[in-house]
């Protein structure tokens, strides 16, 4: 029963600490703006001019569209666009890491799913309802794609960190251990539950979760929830919290060109900004902190 309370608790701080993370966010002061175009949210500029191109801009209505900033920014967050422009031989590790964990995800919703079901009554089998056989066969497809694609990643992307000089040069020891942390997440979970095609020994553990029963747990599935819960709650509050960014980055800087009009919004908070004294301090070889 401690593990199943320990599971449910990490989930919670992850969902509560993503909050805060988008929070913290959200909260920032404005930044140091340098507009960049073309910018996908206005109209009629997708040649790569703007809005402030027109004579009397400031006397015309302004058009945006959410929709077309929208699809924009999920390239980058469900494709890794930049990263595959630039860095194509590399993007084919990350997104390898990327998808497993996008996959993960879903085939843990379908768990969640499929454990409702049966708890509901159903039964997720091969023979029987269509939504039963629905989900026996989609979600192990989802899992075994997720944790192949995921351990292949994670240990490609460390490997190749440290042969790549380039990259190395680069590399905190942070960014090991998270690669490190993904990959021994990932194998333990291969060892407990890939005993079968169908994985279904997930499923019965997720049952045992959402319904507070115990669970029958060997030392290694242990070694794995308690992997899985350190990842859970470490992951907001390092920089693999980029999930939380993205957001942020793209909607607040790239993107952001409001017009700076006296009286309005923006210089209101270029004002506060300009109150603001830095908390961190740094120094180079050619500067002093």
């Amino acid at each position: 029963m401690v593990l199943v309370i320990y599971a449910i608790i990490t989930i919670l701080l992850f969902l509560v600490l993503s909050a805060n993370k988008a929070k913290y966010f959200a909260q920032m002061p404005l930044h140091g703006r340098q507009d960049l175009y073309p910018i996908p949210k206005e109209k009629g500029h997708e040649y790569g001019g703007s809005y402030y191109e027109q004579v009397g801009w400031w006397k015309k209505p302004r058009e945006t569209s959410a929709s077309t900033e929208l699809a924009d920014m999920l390239k980058e967050m469900l494709f890794i666009k930049k990263l595959f422009d630039n860095q194509r031989p590399f993007w084919w590790l990350s997104y390898a890491l990327h998808l497993g964990i996008y996959c993960i995800m879903g085939w843990t919703v379908l768990l969640l799913i499929g454990a409702i079901t049966e708890l509901a009554g159903g039964n997720v089998a091969a023979s029987g309802s269509i939504w039963g056989m629905l989900l026996f066969y989609v979600t192990p497809l989802f899992g075994w794609v997720g944790l192949i694609l995921a351990a292949f990643g994670s240990a490609s992307l460390f490997i190749r960190r440290l042969v790549d000089s380039t990259l190395k040069k680069h590399t905190t020891p942070q960014e090991y251990f998270n690669l490190l942390l993904l990959f021994a997440v990932v194998v333990t979970g291969i060892a407990v539950w890939g005993n079968n095609a169908s994985l279904s020994g997930a499923l019965g553990g997720m049952k045992n979760v959402i319904s507070l029963k115990p669970l029958n747990a060997s030392p290694l599935l242990t070694l794995h929830i308690v992997l899985l819960g350190i990842m859970y709650i470490y992951i907001p509050l390092s920089k693999m919290s980029h999930y939380v960014g993205k957001y942020f980055t793209f909607h607040k800087v790239i993107w952001e060109n409001e017009p700076n009009l006296p009286g309005g919004k923006i210089e209101e908070q270029m004002k506060k900004a300009a109150h603001n004294k830095p908390q961190h301090s740094w120094s180079a070889p050619h500067i002093k902190g």
